[in-house]
């Protein structure tokens, strides 16, 4: 007796889906040749998503494999996943030279159902197309030999990834992880909110940030040492970047120039100003004056070449943008005007498109928006609570931000185009995150 599961309400057979039907033998993981499901016609993600059906797993972790990559794919806010159970697992595999029964799967709505082999030292997936009847894609992964360590976990949230690529023709971002501050500690997340870790770093440290390789975690010191370092997440050792220096406070780094330099805030007697330096040490350069005035919070574009940041040069703090050298400095945040602003805390989309912020609105409290680059009506994303502190997924569609809506501060995700939320972290106190790009080499 096999029993069918449907996982989500928005379960949809989507006839429309067309396979590229040329069969991959190799590591997936490493083929940056898209070969999967095209979705033609007008999708909407309110609406659409994809079925798909993972198939129970054989050999060592099967079952926390298969939980695992089912859960990434609907955390991608691109599939709804669709349980087949079966007391007899084998039932729902092709025997030794047969088929998929396909007919089966189609009658749940599955575009797609993926089959994962654990055996020797990784994984072999098969992407099977149920419309065609036919296998669309296969691919060998690696894994670590700890099995359910975090580095293993990765590799299995690596072959998620590569599952949606195939299907959709971009990565996932499973893969990915997300620093954070709770209490004086800086922790480290997965992208599923699982594996969470404390690193080591300096007494009193926050406001990490990440490099593009996901391999080091710039960040700041408080007090009378204050200081920015750099924590190489290998080693686990902190090299001290810039400070301390005699009445300055340094804060809220981020890297540029595809992890070469370091920009960062430092606060003095005289308000606060951008500066930036090479990870190599050497001379900062000022890149704002700001004349007793707040210049702080940046971020750069992903061509490196301009930076957002908050400003408090006009009155009450807003978003402005500036070229990277600190010229050409242009006020973005200009749709309206009142002493009661309050812009702060922006991040630039991984595709360049849109910057996400807190604003203060009613009752004085901050939610999240987006604004273009170009300049446009902002977007509310939030409005239960207090939500602060975004920093976007890269993919450019999700966001991970603190919010109390829970009634702790909490990080929690959301997907931008469809509204979803789900919360990331379980303990209270958790803010100032910063997601990873994707790891691993992806």
């Amino acid at each position: 007796m096999i029993r069918l599961v449907k996982r989500s309400s928005y379960i949809m057979g989507l006839a429309a889906a067309v396979f590229s039907m040329s069969a991959v033998r190799g590591v997936a993981a490493q083929d940056t040749t898209f070969k999967g499901v095209m979705i033609s016609g007008t999708y909407d993600p309110l609406r659409d998503k994809i079925g798909i059906t993972i198939l129970p797993v054989a050999g060592a972790y099967g079952d926390s494999i298969r939980t695992i990559i089912s859960r990434d794919l609907d955390f991608s806010d691109r599939f709804t996943v669709i349980a087949v159970d079966s007391a007899d697992p084998n039932a729902l595999r092709p025997a030794a030279g047969g088929t998929l029964n396909y007919p089966l799967f189609a009658r749940l709505s599955a575009t797609a159902v993926v089959q994962i082999t654990s055996g020797g030292s990784g994984l072999h997936v098969v992407l099977h197309d149920v419309g065609h009847s036919k296998i669309a894609n296969t691919g060998d992964f690696p894994l670590s030999a700890a099995g359910l360590s975090r580095d293993w976990r990765q590799g299995v949230h690596r072959v998620s990834d590569e599952i949606e690529r195939w299907m959709t023709g971009q990565r996932g971002i499973a893969a990915t992880r997300i620093a954070f501050m709770r209490g004086q500690a800086i922790r480290i997340i997965d992208s599923d909110g699982a594996a969470e870790i404390t690193v080591p770093t300096e007494v009193d440290g926050g406001s990490p940030a990440w490099n593009p390789s996901g391999s080091t975690l710039a960040y700041a010191t408080h007090g009378t040492a204050s200081r920015i370092l750099v924590l190489d997440l290998a080693t686990g050792r902190s090299k001290t970047l810039v400070g301390p220096t005699k009445n300055s406070i340094y804060l809220t780094p981020v890297f540029g120039g595809n992890g070469s330099t370091v920009v960062y805030s430092r606060e003095g007697e005289h308000g606060s100003d951008l500066f930036s330096i090479s990870v190599d040490g050497g001379n900062a350069a000022q890149l704002t004056v700001g004349r007793g005035t707040l210049n702080t919070m940046p971020t750069l574009s992903p061509d490196g070449r301009r930076i957002v940041f908050t400003s408090g040069r006009s009155g009450p703090p807003e978003l402005y943008i500036m070229d990277s050298d600190g010229s050409n400095v242009t006020l973005l945040t200009n749709y309206d005007f009142s002493e009661k602003n309050y812009r702060s805390d922006p991040d630039w989309s991984p595709d360049g498109r849109l910057i996400a912020y807190q604003e203060r609105v009613n009752n004085d409290r901050f939610q999240i928006r987006t604004i273009r680059v170009t300049g446009s009506t902002p977007k509310l994303l939030t409005n239960d609570g207090i939500n602060e502190q975004p920093s976007w997924a890269p993919d450019g569609r999700h966001l991970v931000f603190t919010s109390t809506r829970s009634g702790d501060r909490q990080l929690w995700i959301v997907d931008t185009e469809s509204n979803r939320l789900r919360q990331l972290t379980k303990s209270a106190g958790s803010k100032l995150a910063s997601w990873s790009a994707r790891l691993g080499g992806q």
